[in-house]
């Protein structure tokens, strides 16, 4: 991913108003992000703990989606994969966000959800949880194959946003 202003943060998102996307807080660690190492610049709202954002570069344009947590979380006695990294996780490790849609349909109360990371760091678990069956293969072919299928299935997610 292309290294990203606060500025065009803020602009890409679809799914907020204009003065939502103004007042929500960044990551943290913003100012010292490794570009280089993010498919999707995921996080979790501090001041609100069920709000979280993605940001990715789909089809030559960034383009980020609020997200909303379900209050409810599962058991961490069970196993549960997110579907954007496709990672194995506890199932407290993972969390159904939904999204409103863009437009219209997102004002009409219309949302779209899956099973994402609860804390949204799906290209860091691509970089460093990398599952038994594919740890005989080349470590570097296997961090790049599974960032390039993350980065798919976010342009999935986001086009299903973005359709109203």
């Amino acid at each position: 991913m292309r290294p990203l202003t606060e500025t065009e943060v803020r602009r890409s998102f679809v799914n907020c108003s204009r003065g939502e996307a103004k007042t929500l807080a960044l990551p943290r660690d913003f100012g010292e992000l490794d570009w280089s190492e993010q498919d999707v610049l995921g996080w979790r709202d501090p001041k609100a703990p069920l709000r979280g954002y993605l940001v990715a570069d789909v089809d030559g344009e960034t383009v980020g989606i609020a997200v909303r947590a379900a209050e409810s979380r599962m058991s961490g006695r069970t196993s549960v994969m997110c579907l954007l990294c496709q990672t194995a996780q506890p199932g407290d490790g993972v969390s159904l966000f939904t999204a409103k849609r863009a437009g219209e349909a997102g004002r009409n109360g219309n949302t779209v959800g899956t099973y994402i990371c609860a804390d949204l760091r799906c290209s860091e678990r691509v970089r460093t949880e990398i599952p038994p069956w594919l740890q005989e293969r080349d470590p570097a072919e296997v961090v790049a194959e599974r960032a390039m299928e993350l980065r798919e299935r976010i342009a999935g997610f986001v086009g299903s946003v973005r359709r109203g």
